[in-house]
């Protein structure tokens, strides 16, 4: 098992990953994820039931992507400097409260400003698992493996990476929609809030958040100003525009589901979406090389633009729940195209920054799309609203090209 105090070195032939890491990790590192997969939901079906209003639980995802957009990647930069165990532990246990918090206060007398201001917290303490995850596992993977096995290696631990966010958004919305439904709509947010105290304190208290990269030294760290290059931008922009798909699809449908009365069912059916999603993505450790990263976004890219226009033709509960197993397929590898990319191009020492980076651009997506979705919803219906993912795919679409010629170019 791998501990701090006794790291793997480099070796002719070095034990597998899961060895490196030992058993615990991954199904820590997966439940931990569930908090925030409950939450983007859980605290647009407690404000639509508490306040019954659309457009208020839109502006209120809306707020919590805006803290996370602000903060998230400052969370990362400190996980760099200072280690994540402090950086996770904090904001783990600050981001528990804050959800216990607005489970209260939603049916309560408060007023709605109030409740902004909660969700813009709940999103600047998001504890980031996901992103650092990737960023523990690169740092074990550059440290052990010889260079032709690791990128075979990183390849298979991204695809890994992205199916568990998957799993974790198709099981999230499930278990938001159970709770809603069978315990009232407070329940998922107290439940998330539980999670976040059990499975995010272990994960930061793993012996693996000790592991830093090969370059992460302090002397070695890249300055901050090639974080902006437009290799490490253009993934960026994929999991912003795969955010604005996200949120756009999840207000529209639950604009979908309210006029057939029932709202709190819409988790339940946006979990459809994840199933082809998290399988495409297991598969993509078994892609081919020759059907390079860049082949492999500009296609599930085009993919996930059908499906696209296939949610805007959508007239009953079966077909949008066929029409989001397909728009799935389109989804998985796209996200660990983005995030194989992005390790590959991060600056020396700043892992954790550009997963945070990459992680905030999808969850500050799904926050603006929410809410302005949301108000397009109230206003003029759920069959508009419905269009809107479109939009957000050809994002995903057009970054996947540019990230092509900027490829060939190199």
């Amino acid at each position: 098992m791998y501990t701090s105090a006794t790291p793997k070195t480099p070796a002719s032939s070095p034990a597998s990953l899961l060895r490196q890491t030992g058993a615990g990790y991954f199904p820590i590192a997966l439940i931990a994820r569930l908090p925030f997969a409950m939450m983007v939901v859980g605290v647009l079906t407690l404000v639509v039931a508490a306040r019954d209003s659309i457009a208020l639980g839109g502006a209120t995802s809306a707020l919590t992507g805006l803290g996370t957009a602000l903060i998230g990647p400052l969370l990362g930069a400190a996980a760099d400097k200072y280690g994540q165990r402090p950086v996770v532990l904090i904001a783990g246990l600050v981001n528990s409260g804050l959800l216990a918090l607005i489970a209260w206060l939603a049916f309560s007398p408060a007023p709605t400003s109030t409740l902004l201001v909660i969700a813009f917290l709940i999103g600047a303490s998001t504890p980031q698992v996901a992103p650092l995850s990737r960023s523990r596992l690169v740092g074990i993977i550059t440290r052990v493996y010889p260079r032709p096995r690791a990128a075979r290696v990183l390849n298979g631990t991204m695809a890994y990476e992205s199916a568990a966010d998957e799993m974790a958004f198709v099981f999230g919305p499930v278990v938001v929609g159970l709770l809603a439904t069978t315990a009232g709509p407070t329940a998922p947010v107290v439940g998330a809030a539980v999670l976040a105290v059990v499975f995010v304190t272990a994960f930061a208290l793993h012996p693996t958040a000790t592991v830093r990269a090969a370059d992460a030294a302090p002397a070695s760290r890249a300055p901050v100003r090639e974080l902006f290059r437009f290799g490490v931008l253009v993934p960026v922009a994929g999991t912003l525009g795969m955010g604005l798909f996200f949120g756009s699809a999840l207000t529209a449908l639950t604009a979908f589901m309210a006029e057939r009365g029932a709202p709190e069912q819409a988790g339940l059916v946006y979990g459809a979406m994840g199933l082809g999603s998290a399988a495409l993505a297991l598969a993509v450790a078994l892609f081919p090389a020759r059907f390079t990263l860049a082949a492999r976004w500009t296609t599930f890219g085009a993919v996930l633009a059908a499906g696209a226009i296939a949610l805007g033709l959508v007239a009953s509960v079966a077909g949008m729940l066929v029409t989001l197993l397909v728009v799935g397929i389109g989804i998985g590898p796209t996200l660990v195209t983005m995030y194989t990319l992005a390790a590959g191009r991060a600056p020396a020492g700043r892992s954790a920054t550009v997963m945070t980076m990459l992680g905030s651009g999808v969850i500050v997506g799904q926050s603006a799309a929410s809410a302005l979705v949301g108000a397009l919803a109230e206003s003029t219906g759920a069959g508009t609203a419905l269009w809107m993912p479109l939009a957000a795919a050809a994002i995903v679409l057009g970054a996947g090209v540019a990230n092509a010629l900027h490829t060939r170019g190199r």
